[in-house]
């Protein structure tokens, strides 16, 4: 399922961590056989007995990998970063993780730029369930005229992709 042999495995995924690949608890359990929970009880106690702590994880840091594996393109990567950014600024998204927003945020890109790609194909790579992208869309469209970048040419028109 992975492809080569698991120490192959093992080293590329130890090498996209070094490389500052942010994952999530669930992409972290889809590749061991430990559950989510058990995860974060040991990311605690690791933290706590490293007396540490961790960057707070941004939509950013998601965006790259989800663009690429969707192949959407650096342009629509772009505009969703900063669809997600100024969704977070203008706590719009308030109490939403950053995967979800980054789901979202390439949703909603995909809609405006007219890019095939449901909320299915984008919660498959972001491990984001299609309603819960489409709920945060809805939280997200009122406030499409603020969420775009200012030179950003919409080709299909947002007043029309309220009911996607």
């Amino acid at each position: 399922q992975h492809g080569g042999s698991g120490k192959q495995w093992y080293q590329r995924r130890v090498r996209g961590n070094q490389e500052g690949a942010t994952r999530t608890f669930k992409e972290i359990c889809a590749a061991c056989t430990v559950t989510k929970k058990q995860i974060g009880k040991s990311f605690k106690l690791i933290l706590r007995a490293l007396n540490t702590s961790v960057e707070i994880i941004k939509t950013g840091d998601f965006m790259s990998r989800f663009c690429s594996n969707l192949d959407i393109g650096h342009k629509a990567q772009t505009v969703a970063t900063a669809v997600a950014r100024q969704a977070v600024d203008l706590d719009i998204v308030a109490g939403k993780v950053p995967v979800t927003v980054a789901a979202a945020a390439i949703y909603f890109t995909c809609l405006a730029m007219d890019i095939d790609k449901s909320a299915k194909d984008i919660g498959d790579v972001a491990g984001v369930a299609e309603t819960t992208i489409k709920q945060t869309f809805r939280a997200m469209y009122p406030s499409r005229d603020k969420l775009f970048p200012s030179d950003f040419v919409p080709k299909v028109n947002l007043d029309n992709i309220a009911a996607k």
